[in-house]
């Protein structure tokens, strides 16, 4: 029997295999917890977290609400640092609820997938 977390582990695999970051385009990956997000860009090529931001110490609205307000910020912080565009990686998680906010609020900071 094959348990969520083997699953979302194998689906992870697959994605990894095939998305890569550079400096020029890094990627920006996602991990959701029960209570947080988290979402880093991370150039591949050097090994490196170009930008990173979380929902630890946003507090007011619900869980989608806040990831919306961690892909604006993870924009602003991206933006600063010189970067338009990036691939994403939904780390195994399927693109709906927080994730896909968290994706759309990053593209409607500028950010380009």
């Amino acid at each position: 029997m094959v348990t969520k977390i083997q699953r979302r582990n194998k689906i992870k695999a697959r994605i990894r295999g095939r998305v890569s970051g550079t400096a020029q385009r890094p990627r920006m990956t996602v991990f959701r917890s029960n209570k947080q997000i988290y979402v880093q860009l991370v150039d591949d090529l050097a090994g490196k977290t170009l930008a990173a931001t979380s929902s630890k110490g946003i507090a007011e609205g619900n869980k989608t609400e806040i990831a919306a307000k961690v892909g604006a910020e993870i924009a602003r912080k991206a933006l600063e640092a010189g970067i338009t565009e990036v691939v994403f990686d939904r780390n195994g998680y399927l693109f709906h609820g927080r994730v896909k906010s968290l994706a759309d609020a990053a593209r409607n900071g500028g950010l380009k997938f």
